[in-house]
């Protein structure tokens, strides 16, 4: 009966992605659609001990434990979404592998077409939450995983803030064209940076995400890893990512933490 139920969820066809993806020169090499797993993050980040290359993609069609920023966890519903994780090995120097939460961020961004970044990774349209990003440094490399609120319906939604796609009034019913465009973007950020040796000037990667940020010029409230809060104006992103506060007169750099956006 349920197969028959989301009929406005389609599956993903792993054998179009990889037609469409993995062609000579793409830094792609794999992947793979699986129809249920804990998390991406968590199954790519063993492969990637295992020795998998870069270029490495695992997607989900469902994921019973989701690992969002400062270890939230979070399922999906079947097909609703896109949970996927990417494997990449940067030349670039590991002081800059920081920038590539961001960077993806960016990518995300491109590909949907609306909404803007809240400061690192999340996807905000119209001040809702669309999306998250979780990066993690594994074996030499970085496995990032991205999940894409697609198809969620309002009583399917992990938080009181969050939204979708088809929410907010996207008429998405076949996820495999995000999922392409998705990935086609961040091959050209990711390809961008690596050749700039992870500078984000010289990769235009600090302007870009600087555009698409919408906590610059907000005030927020970010809590600490540490303990404890730091309120101010959001002022700039600097050259390691970090977010700028105006603070009592003076610039506080934030490398960490949860940030939200204070309604004055």
């Amino acid at each position: 009966m349920s197969e028959f139920k989301e009929l406005d969820r389609p599956p993903l066809r792993q054998t179009e992605l990889v037609r469409s993806l993995l062609r000579p020169g793409s830094i792609w090499t794999n992947i793979e659609v699986l129809h249920e797993t804990g998390s991406t993050n968590a199954d790519l980040a063993a492969r990637a001990r295992a020795g998998a290359p870069e270029g490495t993609v695992l997607i989900a069609e469902r994921q019973t434990a989701g690992r969002g920023r400062l270890d939230r966890r979070w399922e999906s519903p079947a097909r609703a979404g896109i949970a996927l994780s990417l494997l990449v090995r940067p030349t670039a120097p590991m002081a800059r592998f920081s920038w590539l939460p961001l960077l993806a961020g960016v990518a995300l961004v491109d590909a949907v077409g609306v909404g803007g970044l809240k400061w690192p990774n999340d996807l905000l349209i119209e001040g809702r939450k669309c999306a998250g990003i979780l990066a993690e440094v594994v074996d030499g490399g970085v496995v990032i995983g991205i999940g894409l609120n697609v198809s969620l319906r309002a009583d399917e939604l992990p938080r009181p803030d969050a939204t979708s796609l088809v929410l907010e009034g996207a008429p998405v019913t076949d996820r495999g064209p995000l999922v392409k465009a998705l990935l086609r973007a961040f091959e050209i950020r990711y390809t961008a940076w690596n050749d700039a040796a992870g500078d984000p000037v010289a990769s235009r990667l600090l302007a870009e995400y600087q555009e698409k940020c919408v906590t610059l010029g907000q005030t927020v409230r970010a809590e600490l890893p540490s303990g404890g809060s730091l309120t101010g104006t959001a002022v700039e992103i600097d050259g390691d990512g970090r977010l700028v506060l105006e603070h009592d007169g003076g610039r506080i750099p934030v490398a960490a933490g949860d940030v939200v956006h204070v309604r004055t």
